[in-house]
Parts: C-alpha cells; sequence; structure tokens
C-alpha cells in the first residue's frame, strides 16, 4: 500500500441512541466526541441511529403484512373470477 494516502483505522466506539447499546469496533470513522470504555481507555464514539439492536429485521419485531385479508377484501368488493 502507498502510504499517507489511507485514513487512520483504529478503534472506535459505535453507540446506538434509540436502544442504549454501544460496541467498540475498529473503523476509519472520525468524531469530536469521546467515551470511556469498560476497559478504562477513551475512544472516538460515533453515535448511530440504528443497530443490529435496534433494526426490526435483527429485533424480529417487523410488521407483516396481512395479504390473505387483502385479497378477500378484493374477491368481496369485485367478486370471484373463474
Amino acid at each position: 500500500m502507498r502510504q499517507s494516502i489511507h485514513p487512520a483505522y483504529g478503534p472506535v466506539v459505535f453507540r446506538d441512541r434509540a436502544a442504549n447499546y454501544a460496541f467498540l469496533t475498529r473503523s476509519t470513522m472520525t468524531s469530536e466526541k469521546t467515551v470511556e470504555w469498560e476497559d478504562g481507555n477513551t475512544y472516538q464514539v460515533v453515535d448511530v441511529e440504528i443497530s443490529n439492536v435496534s433494526h426490526p429485521f435483527y429485533t424480529g419485531t417487523a410488521r407483516v403484512l396481512d395479504t390473505a385479508g387483502r385479497v378477500e377484501r378484493f374477491e368481496r368488493r369485485y367478486g370471484k373470477t373463474g
């Protein structure tokens, strides 16, 4: 790799404000804010709106559409064909 063209890669805390959840990982993202982590070190913190803890796909709280009810309502309104 060529030197001095890549961003710095280091430890960063990502914090999901909606779920009050944070995790430490490595990233090229930077932030002015810092937080003291469980190990006693201070890391940059990046606030995110959604993570695997609060996303409906991962939590299983996604809404399922009632497709059977829609079909029945359509058939009642316009009649069954065939």
